[in-house]
């Protein structure tokens, strides 16, 4: 097992070297932001009868490689629906946020809606070598796939739980939907995930759905997999990433 990304010493998660961007190498990664932030809301509001239906996780500013502190309140507690929010803490004031949206858990209605996802034939990811995005494409842009396996903890001494794990896999979303065909043309700003229910399993897919951008601004959007089949979505935002010579 490879280190931890994060310690949490008083309070303040302390990043291991890995936990640098690979854009920008004195700042933190973002989608290990978003992992952050479901944890907290997790750890603060989660709760056995409540299913985490969407995660929004805003990256509006830089995470400078350093300690951070993240904060949760609560916005509305009902008795079907639970939202809240989280916020990261950095020598440079707020940086990132997520808003969580948890749904009661109850009976299935009578008549069954089909499902409508995309077929999804990407191959199995039982035999992929151990790695942070064990990725088997799919050949075609428009249907792209890849199945993801976190290689460590998200902070030391803890489990990755399937809430978690999910929401680290869903920033990957972006790179899945706007891939050009030599190189990623667009950084992400957001995503939101949506969840029927959590992943089983160690590995999350993500299938590409659609794409649509004009003027340096993309959306886009990819069905997201466990081992059984679809359990929900991810959807982003982002802008151009165009290299200067």
């Amino acid at each position: 097992m490879r280190p931890a990304f994060f310690t949490l010493s008083a309070d303040r998660f302390v990043p291991h070297e890995d936990a640098r961007s690979w854009w920008t190498p004195g700042m933190l990664s973002g989608p290990l932001l978003g992992g952050l932030l479901a944890r907290a809301l997790e750890t603060a509001h989660g709760a056995p009868e409540f299913q985490f239906s969407r995660l929004t996780v805003d990256l509006f500013r830089n995470a400078p490689f350093e300690p951070i502190e993240i904060t949760t309140e609560v916005i509305r507690e009902g008795r079907r629906i639970r939202v809240t929010e989280a916020k990261v803490h950095t020598s440079k004031g707020v940086v990132a946020r997520a808003s969580g949206v948890q749904l009661r858990r109850g009976e299935q209605p009578p008549s069954p809606v089909p499902t409508r996802t995309p077929v999804w034939d990407t191959p199995s990811p039982a035999g992929l070598p151990d790695a942070y995005n064990d990725v088997v494409p799919d050949g075609d842009f428009s249907r792209r796939g890849m199945w993801i396996r976190a290689d460590r903890p998200l902070v030391a001494g803890e489990e990755l739980s399937p809430f978690v794990r999910v929401a680290l896999a869903a920033d990957e979303g972006s790179p899945v939907a706007h891939r050009g065909e030599t190189e990623l043309e667009f950084i992400n700003a957001d995503y939101t995930l949506t969840l029927s229910r959590d992943p089983v399993g160690e590995y999350v897919g993500l299938q590409a759905g659609g794409h649509v951008s004009q003027d340096g601004i993309a959306v886009g959007h990819a069905t997201v997999h466990d081992e059984k089949g679809p359990i929900g979505f991810s959807m982003t935002t982002a802008v151009a990433n165009v290299r200067t010579v």
